[in-house]
């Protein structure tokens, strides 16, 4: 599990194939960083949870599979190529951003950037099957990075990000046509499947209800 708040942007060191997948080679600018980090541990890059399969003082590996490479921008990159990452959060650490799993729901081309100054506005186009999970001042994660759902209209949402965050996260590389990956708020996922389907269990009834939901404050 992660946060979505980026610890570093990393460089693409390499590609291999394998088999159907690929091994990526991610190289770190920030040693302290990833010190310790071990073989089986999981690093999201780009928002996507993978498991390191080797690992050197400034550099790691992944394997990349066949099921990750369809649903995600993972197959699209290049050597040389930044990419956002994170390593796995520990039950000590603060809890900055929203829970994000590395599990990404789609990728998505950016509809358009607007510089506002003080700020960066992104709007981004997402599938109707996916409106239940999406809501106005909400989380959502785009390439990793947790970020505030600012405007939702129709089927396209609008986020509106803070120059930190475009300055230390690759949101500052993204245009108009740019793919990204988006993973939309697990909560949400949860609450929504709850009042899409009847009772989960003819054994045993939840006491959870809509106004139950309004009292915890959802």
């Amino acid at each position: 599990m992660f946060t979505g708040i980026i610890k570093d942007v990393g460089t693409v060191g390499g590609i291999s194939r394998q088999r159907g997948g690929l091994r990526l080679k991610v190289r770190h600018s920030m040693p302290e960083a990833f010190l310790g980090l071990g073989v089986d541990e999981s690093v999201s890059i780009n928002g996507v949870c993978q498991t390191v399969v080797s690992c050197s003082p400034d550099s790691f590996e992944v394997d990349t599979v066949e099921e990750t490479l369809a649903k995600t921008t993972l197959g699209f990159l290049r050597e040389g190529a930044l990419v956002n990452l994170e390593r796995a959060l520990r039950p000590m650490d603060r809890m900055g951003g929203h829970f994000v799993l590395g599990h990404v729901d789609i990728s998505a081309a950016v509809k358009g950037v607007r510089d506002l100054g003080s700020s960066r506005e992104i709007t981004i186009p997402f599938p109707a099957a996916f409106g239940p999970y999406i809501v106005s001042a909400g989380s959502i994660a785009i390439d990793g990075v947790s970020l505030t759902v600012a405007c939702l209209e129709g089927d396209f949402f609008t986020v509106a990000v803070i120059p930190y965050t475009v300055a230390h996260t690759t949101i500052a590389s993204l245009k108009t046509g740019s793919m990204v990956n988006l993973e939309f708020d697990i909560l949400g996922k949860y609450v929504a499947r709850r009042f899409q389907t009847p009772a989960a269990s003819s054994v045993e009834t939840s006491s959870m209800d809509e106004a139950w939901l309004r009292q915890q404050g959802f």
